[in-house]
């Protein structure tokens, strides 16, 4: 191949889920020229999305929340469930986004409705080139990044995003070293219909296997995150979905009445991932590339959407994104809000696994705090919904 047929491009971005969708779209707008590697799909498994507010600042930013808000469902009321049948069991704790302001902490849609509607903005940006395939060799010098890959053209970039998840060949590329762990807890997901009013709350059950959550859809409907041991996860996977819809209800002791399936059902292993750094030499990670951890307090995806707006704002200063200082401003922005919502997370789930006493305790203690004491109930808030905030 001659080098005239070489690609080059201001940023490169690995990896086309809905963080790498997004930073394209973000990036595309502040004036980059931008190539996005990887099919753009995402199967309909019954995940969803609660995009917090911050994140869903972004999505208008891009022009994208009137396509979504028919898709959506504002989450208006988040509610905490002691279902651990623990000694020290509270009464459920509810957080009211009217307590801090907002009409809605966030709104939740589909994961596959979500990529769909940015695939479909991303098709009408002349700055963004699309290439399906996947890449096998990274070269990176002083100057830039080459990619390629079988079936795919060279691509020379300034600056390479590794949007491509928890096995990144970014992260592998630029030598960032990365922790993995694994939990004992497989999570299922579906979409189900529901005879009663969710009304706009979102509720999370911590039980002895992990977090049950039902997150409003339009109508009436919910999607179900729930996390058990991969025994217990293989027996209620097994259930066909009248039998399947049964068991969600009991488990959810009838919140929302009577249940049936609405949509396919997901399964997805549980595991962790943290990472050294969130850059090196022109290479930078966003999304999963750079953290994993369980599905609790909606903090994943709008982590990775949080991730996209730092990137932004530390390039906006450099006419080469790729160099040292802005790769490091990124890296320094990351840092403390990534780890402390990953131990944060990480904390919580592995109380739940535990009968001992002192973990009930505290995890008891801190449910009737949050019970009884407004400001902190507030600031709580305030702090989870900064996973999806800007500054």
């Amino acid at each position: 191949m001659k080098p005239s047929d070489e690609i080059q491009v201001d940023i490169a971005i690995v990896g086309a889920g809905a963080v790498g969708l997004a930073a394209a779209l973000t990036l595309a707008k502040a004036g980059r020229s931008v190539a996005v590697i990887g099919p753009m799909h995402a199967p309909r498994d019954g995940r969803t999305v609660a995009l917090l507010d911050g994140s869903w600042r972004l999505l208008a930013e891009l022009g994208l929340t009137e396509a979504l808000a028919d898709r959506t469902a504002p989450l208006a009321v988040m509610r905490l469930v002691d279902d651990t049948g623990s000694l020290f069991r509270q009464p459920p704790v509810e957080f009211r986004a009217s307590e801090v302001g907002l009409d809605a902490f966030g709104w939740n849609v589909e994961n596959a409705e979500l990529v769909e509607t940015l695939t479909e903005r991303l098709r009408d940006n002349a700055a963004i080139r699309h290439m399906p395939g996947f890449v096998a060799e990274i070269a990176a010098d002083e100057t830039g990044v080459t990619l390629s890959g079988e079936g795919l053209p060279p691509v020379r970039a300034r600056l390479v995003i590794g949007a491509d998840g928890r096995q990144s060949r970014v992260r592998a590329a630029a030598g960032i070293a990365a922790r993995d762990w694994r939990y004992p807890q497989t999570a299922l997901t579906a979409i189900l219909a529901h005879s009663r009013d969710h009304r706009e709350t979102s509720t999370e059950f911590h039980t002895r296997k992990g977090p049950f959550t039902l997150v409003p859809l339009p109508g009436r409907r919910s999607s179900l995150v729930w996390l058990l041991d991969p025994a217990d996860a293989d027996a209620v996977a097994a259930l066909d979905d009248a039998a399947f819809a049964r068991r969600v209800e009991t488990q959810a002791h009838s919140l929302l009445g009577a249940m049936r399936l609405d949509g396919p059902r997901g399964r997805v292993p549980m595991g962790g991932l943290s990472v050294e750094r969130f850059g090196a030499g022109r290479m930078a990670l966003v999304g999963e590339a750079a953290h994993v951890f369980p599905p609790i307090g909606a903090q994943g995806l709008n982590l990775g959407l949080r991730d996209v707006m730092a990137l932004h704002d530390a390039l906006a200063d450099h006419s080469d994104p790729g160099t040292a200082s802005a790769v490091e401003a990124y890296d320094r922005s990351r840092r403390a809000d990534v780890r402390l919502r990953t131990g944060a997370v990480d904390a919580l789930n592995r109380t739940l696994l535990t009968d001992m006493l002192p973990a009930d305790l505290l995890r008891g203690a801190g449910l009737f705090a949050l019970s009884r004491l407004g400001p902190l109930r507030r600031l709580v808030m305030r702090q989870g919904l900064a996973g999806g905030m800007r500054g």
